[in-house]
């Protein structure tokens, strides 16, 4: 059983260190939130003092963060887990974030050696929670190998994808796919809606065919009972985008259904709902359209 530092205490990474704990291993926490870190210590994780204490005291080091700019700051800061950590040890990044940002880290880990994965995941609380997530790993393959018992309590997929960066590509890739379904769901449940029919028995009619899909089977009933309890938020959505979109610039790729989508995303957040499940992605065509979708009263 390995010693464990986990940063960032929030809805993914909470339930990712306790399937850690469940699994054997030896976690040492940290988070800037106090409450969140009491809930980690409470569930059976050490207090790490710092990020730079979680680097000296673990020898894998698993951060989950929102974005680019806080991995960079909680690894390479003046007291980051990098400043901490021992050469030889490891640093697995599974925030999702802009490719060339996780090249960057992988870069100043390799400078002190250091070994550095990218490898985000995709499931959202529920499979946070079981333990089913899907992960998506960039990096060398030894490394990769080194960290792969780790992930799999975390993750019934973990797949290694490419060199450092390609994990957070395919995340990328992922999450264009989904926001764009789930638009796409929102348009044509909001259409079913308004020519009078229930739309959890078009749902039921479809999605055994090829319309099916995982985000229709999980998505669609939190539509249609008007439950948009986070599992993964808006305003993260928005931000996956965005990194496609600037990512797409760099490589030269045009990319106009994710532009609209990321569009819709930037709306929603203005409208004050960068907080919702992005489920809720469905709610701009319903807005537009002067349409609710839900199951009809008995």
């Amino acid at each position: 059983m390995a010693t464990v530092g986990f940063v960032g205490l929030g809805i993914m990474g909470r339930p990712m260190l306790r399937n850690l704990l469940k699994a054997g291993h030896t976690v040492v926490a940290y988070g800037r939130n106090a409450g969140k870190l009491d809930a980690a210590v409470h569930d059976g994780a050490q207090r790490g003092a710092s990020n730079r204490d979680v680097g000296a005291r673990a020898e894998i080091v698993i951060t989950m963060l929102p974005d680019g700019p806080e991995v960079e700051e909680v690894v390479l800061g003046a007291n980051g887990i990098l400043a901490g950590s021992k050469p030889g040890s490891l640093i697995v990044d599974m925030s999702s974030i802009n490719p060339l940002v996780s090249q960057k880290i992988a870069a100043a880990c390799a400078a002190n050696g250091v070994e550095f994965l990218d490898a985000p995941v995709s499931g959202g609380e529920p499979k946070a929670i079981e333990g089913t997530l899907a992960i998506m790993v960039g990096g060398d393959e030894e490394v990769f190998k080194k960290a792969e018992p780790i992930l799999r309590c975390m993750g019934s997929s973990v797949i290694l994808t490419g060199p450092v960066g390609a994990g957070n590509t395919t995340k990328l890739a992922n999450q264009i796919m989904v926001a764009c379904n789930i638009a796409a769901m929102g348009e044509a449940l909001t259409l079913a809606t308004r020519c009078g029919l229930n739309p959890e028995v078009v749902v039921n009619a479809i999605k055994g065919g090829l319309a099916g899909s995982a985000v229709l089977s999980a998505k669609g009933p939190m539509l249609l009972a008007r439950n948009f309890k986070p599992g993964f938020k808006i305003y993260l959505h928005q931000k996956d985008l965005r990194n496609a979109l600037e990512t797409a610039e760099a490589n030269h790729v045009c990319m106009p259904i994710t532009a609209l989508v990321q569009q819709m995303l930037s709306s929603l957040i203005a409208d004050g709902k960068g907080d919702l499940d992005h489920s809720a992605i469905a709610t701009f065509v319903e807005a537009a359209s002067h349409v609710e979708v839900k199951v009809p009263s008995a």
